[in-house]
């Protein structure tokens, strides 16, 4: 009986087994069937919604299309989309073509586990995935004059679909890997970034009835979200390295931002000067993050223009180098003001607050009758600078950015800084007022002694504050500084050396009728000091700044009366001293090759 009992489920399993493989076969018979039938269908069917729901503006090629019924999957082979150059012409004659056209390039497109009886019986198509296999993709922006709104584009959509479906859901789009070309034609060169490693997701995409106007979808999405990642390039000069680790956002959550970004000079500070005829500024920058919050992308999109709640900059470095060896530039650094650079900026942008965080900022410059560096130092720079923008609406409304901002001088003394930028001045308009604390002044040795062969021996800033307006022609302002116990030493360069000496005679002089040892003196009155600095037009936004502030300081230390050079003068001097520096070493290698020939000759005798 056991063994009867085992046969018997042996010839029911068997029996099963027979007929569900003829059941697969038939499934299988039916969808090599109906692929065969549905394919031609299927591809000009595919054309046809491509061409139609762009409005004749985009074609569809592929080499092939390949369908399997049973999962309800497709795969179209050798994709090819790209717009018609005879249609766009039209419409943008009519006022209707797209600010971004496209062209898209790939190996293979899959459909992923499409609901076919869903969409037979209830007129709804799901499918669980689009997927684009590393695409190379191109997006050219031109600026068009639009008669209506063309960024509404799922109504026609609708339209094309409403006759067979009710309602068309991807639950998720995807394009991996891709390389993403953008190329701006709006002037007179095409300006081309080109990045890799490319990749998009759109979630939840829903083309119905409802879905035009849903306002938590952008382009029919619930959301759409992009990284990018790995990308490195060399400046056009070949005098920087452009390194990004890290680039994401996404609609849903109204942000980008950018991680690792760093701008990386290709030779040491000297050698980096040395390869300009002229002075030329050098970059050494490196952003851990930069972020991009409450980001319209809607208006970024339709518009071209940037609307964003709050930009937050650090931890980051910035270290700028400048060589005074070199003869100065034939251009005016005026034009870089960030305010006046900022009119230039074809994007328009409207930025509510600019946040920095933990910003190390460091400015030096070589000395070449020192031959040495001298540096300012600014750490922890940290703040909000609010309303910046470009936007001509937004600066009917308010036309100033206003920036309050806190450091350490030097690594010290701290200091709160307030400018009120004129974002609508024709000549670069600017106030700036602050205050500094307490801090030991030979801290500012780096910069005394290697740019002005001043040695500060002693002495201790209590406190200050200063109140300056500015345009690109001047600064002027009130500083009143407290501090006591300033000695000073003057030095002068050894000849043929590069240490420094001190000239005792003269600083003695110095520290007993010119330089006052502090402010207010015993028994007196704090001495106001009132300064005007005239810029000269290769001097920075920055170098401005300092140098004002520079000129407040010494009128309050007490050497006001003697003038202080203009950088023509100043630049004068340098070429002077390089030039004695080369006649004396001549004259040098001209004794020891007199020495020389004496010495040989006397050998010879």
């Amino acid at each position: 009986m056991p063994r009867t009992h085992l046969l018997k489920r042996r010839k029911l399993w068997i029996w099963i087994a027979g007929i569900a493989g003829a059941i697969i076969l038939l499934l299988a018979a039916a969808s090599l069937y109906l692929g065969a039938r549905w394919k031609l269908l299927a591809g000009e069917k595919i054309k046809t919604v491509v061409h139609k729901g762009s409005k004749g503006l985009y074609n569809i090629r592929f080499s092939d299309i390949h369908l399997n019924v049973l999962t309800g999957s497709a795969r179209l082979d050798d994709v090819v989309i790209e717009a018609d150059t005879l249609v766009y012409q039209r419409m943008k004659a009519a006022g209707t073509a797209p600010q971004n056209v496209f062209t898209i390039k790939l190996a293979a497109l899959r459909i992923n586990r499409t609901a076919l009886l869903t969409a037979y019986f209830k007129k709804r198509l799901r499918i669980r995935s689009i997927v684009l296999d590393q695409p190379a993709i191109s997006m050219v922006n031109r600026k068009v004059l639009a008669k209506k709104d063309t960024s509404q584009v799922s109504k026609s959509l609708y339209d094309l679909i409403r006759g067979n479906l009710e309602a068309i859901q991807v639950d998720a789009m995807i394009i991996r890997n891709a390389k993403f070309d953008y190329i701006n034609a709006n002037g007179k060169t095409r300006v081309i970034n080109a990045f890799r490693n490319l990749n998009i997701r759109a979630d939840d995409v829903l083309v119905d009835s409802l879905s035009e106007k849903d306002s938590t979808r952008f382009y029919l999405s619930k959301n759409i979200g992009f990284n990018l990642g790995g990308y490195r390039s060399n400046t056009k000069d070949g005098m920087y390295t452009m390194r990004v680790d890290s680039v994401a956002g996404s609609f849903a959550s109204s942000r980008m931002y950018v991680k690792g970004l760093q701008l990386i000079p290709r030779y040491a500070e000297l050698p980096f000067s040395r390869r300009y005829k002229v002075q030329k500024d050098r970059y050494d920058l490196s952003f851990t993050e930069v972020a991009l919050s409450g980001v319209d992308f809607r208006k970024l999109s339709a518009d071209g223009k940037l609307h964003a709640r709050k930009l937050s900059i650090g931890p980051a470095k910035v270290a700028v180098f400048m060589n005074r060896e070199l003869p100065p530039p034939a251009i005016d650094k005026g034009r870089n003001y960030p305010h006046v650079a900022l009119k230039r900026l074809k994007l328009p942008i409207r930025i509510d607050t600019v946040s920095l965080k933990n910003i190390s900022l460091k400015y030096s410059e070589y000395n070449p009758i020192a031959r040495k560096t001298g540096s300012i130092l600014f750490n922890n720079l940290r703040g909000d600078i609010r309303n910046v923008t470009n936007d001509s609406l937004r600066l009917k409304q308010d036309h100033f950015a206003r920036a309050d901002l806190k450091t350490l001088l030097m690594g010290s003394g701290a200091m709160q800084l307030k400018i009120n930028f004129d974002l609508s001045s024709d000549n670069g308009a600017f106030t700036y007022s602050g205050s500094i604390g307490r801090f030991d002044m030979r801290k500012l040795n780096d910069l005394a002694i290697n740019l002005g062969l001043v040695a500060i021996d002693a002495g201790i800033v209590d406190k200050g504050d200063f109140s300056v307006t500015a345009n690109q022609q001047r600064a002027s302002g009130n500083f009143n500084f407290y501090y006591h116990g300033l000695k000073v030493k003057l030095l002068k360069e050894e000849d043929g050396s590069t240490r420094l000496k001190q000239q005792g005679l003269l600083s003695a002089i110095a520290n007993n009728l010119l330089v006052k040892d502090a402010n207010p003196l015993p028994g007196e009155a704090l001495r106001p000091g009132r300064a005007t600095y005239l810029r000269a037009s290769t001097a920075s936004f920055f170098n401005l700044m300092w140098k004002t502030l520079f000129a407040g300081m010494r009128e309050a230390v007490g050497v006001g009366l003697v003038p202080m050079k203009t950088q023509k003068q100043a630049q004068e001097k340098v070429f002077r001293k390089m030039e004695d520096r080369k006649d004396r070493a001549g004259r040098r290698q001209e004794r020891r090759e007199r020495r020389q020939k004496e010495r040989s000759d006397k050998r010879g005798n």
